[in-house]
């Protein structure tokens, strides 16, 4: 797969396949008229020499991807880099990773597990990022890593695919604000995600950014159980020009902290 639009189509192709709120989303703005534009990817994997963020953005930096930021978020234990392409009709990418070694011996002993039974390649495939889980687990492996960790939790379930995708609201014509939007899709049925308030983010800080709560899902575990939990969700942003009058095309780890949320299996 050495078209990196090939890859952003296939990992698109998989993040709706699993996403149902996806289409839902879609064929509302279609029917508003809009033109609908993606302004990031965001992916998730695990401080590991194996599957860490350098392996996961191996494909796309092939592609002609760059790295234009990097961001902490110590409460989760995360860190994260985003992408971008010269070409600016491609989407940036928004890769984090757990940090490991922040976490408890007993979380670092699970995930090693998990990690070890993938293959050894996995990180020099062209398709790592859309691979999905490639370890066994049972139901009571992956409460135990959500109960420490929610990021854990939830990437051991899926597996490497895109977490969510997202509107790049400046494309807009019929919702000029996030506000407006988020109202539309409250009203259509949609639940947004509320941590540090549904808006994160002010045109101060040249970024805002609003997502659904990711769908539930029905997972099949290896232990022969089935438990539905948090999937993927769609995320908005609208962007601002800074002083230099340029549009902002970077992150605010503030929001992205509360975005993440979007997954959290109590929402």
């Amino acid at each position: 797969m050495s078209d990196i639009h090939q890859l952003l189509d296939r990992l698109w192709e998989d993040y709706a396949k699993l996403n149902p709120s996806a289409k839902g989303v879609h064929e509302l703005l279609d029917a508003a008229g809009e033109r609908i534009v993606n302004d990031h990817i965001a992916l998730r994997t695990f401080r590991h020499p194996q599957v860490g963020i350098d392996a996961l953005a191996k494909a796309f930096v092939e592609g002609g991807y760059v790295v234009k930021g990097e961001y902490d978020f110590p409460d989760k234990k995360l860190y994260a880099r985003h992408y971008e392409h010269e070409d600016h009709t491609l989407p940036k990418v928004f890769i984090s990773e757990l940090k490991l070694e922040e976490c408890s011996e007993e979380l670092r002993g699970r995930v090693s597990l998990l990690i070890n039974q993938a293959p050894d390649d996995l990180g020099k495939r062209e398709d790592f990022a859309l691979s999905g889980r490639q370890w066994k687990l049972t139901l009571a492996e992956y409460e135990k890593l959500a109960a420490e960790s929610e990021y854990a939790g939830w990437l051991a379930a899926w597996g490497f695919r895109a977490n969510h995708f997202t509107i790049f609201v400046n494309y807009l014509e019929t919702f000029d604000t996030l506000e407006v939007l988020n109202q539309f899709l409250k009203d259509n049925g949609f639940k947004l995600n509320a941590a540090g308030g549904e808006i994160k983010g002010t045109p101060e800080v040249f970024l805002e950014q609003s997502a659904t709560l990711a769908d539930k899902v029905e997972v099949k575990f290896d232990d022969g159980s089935k438990q539905i939990i948090p999937c993927c969700y769609y995320e908005f942003a609208k962007r601002y020009p800074m002083p230099d009058g340029k549009l902002f095309t970077g992150f605010i780890a503030k929001s992205a902290d509360k975005i993440f949320e979007s997954t959290n299996r109590l929402t």
